[in-house]
């Protein structure tokens, strides 16, 4: 039953390869638990009482919460495919709650450091340097994920449009616009990259010295090593460029509902965390600006 349920993930469901990793890893330590606890080694057949006691062990060795609700909705996923399949009858996960977390603000590189980054760091003329730039400049001009960068193919840029076509979660298109700025980038990438590297037929954009695509590991070193320079921001990483473009276009005034087309989320609730951060700048410059303040 486990296979069928990752199978029915991957083709139906179309969830990510990362989303099942994940979710294989929390199956596999919830399997564990009851046949070490229970002696139940289909947990198909595992009653409420021993999921809730899986639970509050996560909580006893103090589990950060948003993990054991990853794990929770793992199990949610799980006993709703049981139930379609018609395997089990009634859904034990029906009284199982989410833990309540505290809202998390995503971080995100102030406006002047970003420009400071893109305006003044010197990137050398090689295949590094120009590629480099460009991992960067899309990262904040277009706010893509990390994974929609690496999986980037050619054919998905239009110069003359200034559009990108990327692939998201669960297998759905969009088309991001880009700025004049990154089509010279682009250009004097491909021209680099085409001089310097032997053309293989995958088609990728982003290809190492060798010609082999990128990988993710790669991508979080070099924003790393860029954002170090010119910010002092918690964390450093590609998401935190994405975090960077919808905090900088709400503060602009953008709509948010164009941003949340931009990003990709299916919801509008994903895109409203980043509004907080806009309502704050708002507060400092009522604060700064109004007679009653």
């Amino acid at each position: 039953m486990v296979d069928s349920f990752f199978k029915y993930l991957q083709y139906e469901k179309r969830y990510s390869p990362k989303t099942i990793l994940s979710y294989q890893t929390d199956l596999h330590q919830y399997s564990k638990f009851l046949e070490q606890t229970y002696e139940e080694k289909k947990p198909e057949l595992a009653t409420y009482g021993a999921i809730r006691s899986w639970i509050v062990s996560l909580v006893e060795i103090k589990l950060d919460p948003r993990s054991i609700n990853r794990k929770i909705a793992c199990l949610r996923s799980f006993y709703k495919f049981c139930l379609k399949q018609e395997v089990i009858t009634k859904n034990p996960m029906q009284k199982i709650k989410v833990l309540k977390t505290a809202k998390k603000l995503p971080h995100f590189v102030h406006e002047e450091d970003m420009t400071k980054l893109l305006d003044h760091v010197q990137f050398e003329n090689d295949l590094e340097g120009c590629r480099n730039r460009l991992i960067i400049e899309l990262f904040y001009g277009t706010g893509i994920r990390l994974s929609e960068l690496i999986g980037l193919k050619e054919s998905n840029i239009n110069l003359h449009e200034r559009t990108i076509k990327v692939l998201g979660k669960r297998n759905k298109e969009r088309v991001i616009p880009f700025s004049k700025s990154i089509v010279s980038i682009i250009e004097a990438y491909l021209l680099v990259r085409n001089k310097e590297v032997k053309k293989q037929d995958h088609g990728f954009l982003f290809v190492n010295d060798s010609g082999v695509p990128i990988y993710p590991m790669m991508v979080y070193r070099l924003v790393r090593k860029y954002l170090d320079q010119f910010t002092a921001v918690e964390k450093r990483s590609p998401h935190v460029l994405r975090h960077s473009f919808a905090t900088h276009l709400l503060n602009k005034g953008a709509e948010i509902n164009a941003v949340k087309d931009l990003l990709g989320h299916t919801s509008l609730a994903a895109t409203q965390v980043y509004t907080h951060n806009s309502m704050e700048k708002l507060k400092k410059v009522f604060d700064q600006a109004h007679p009653k303040a």
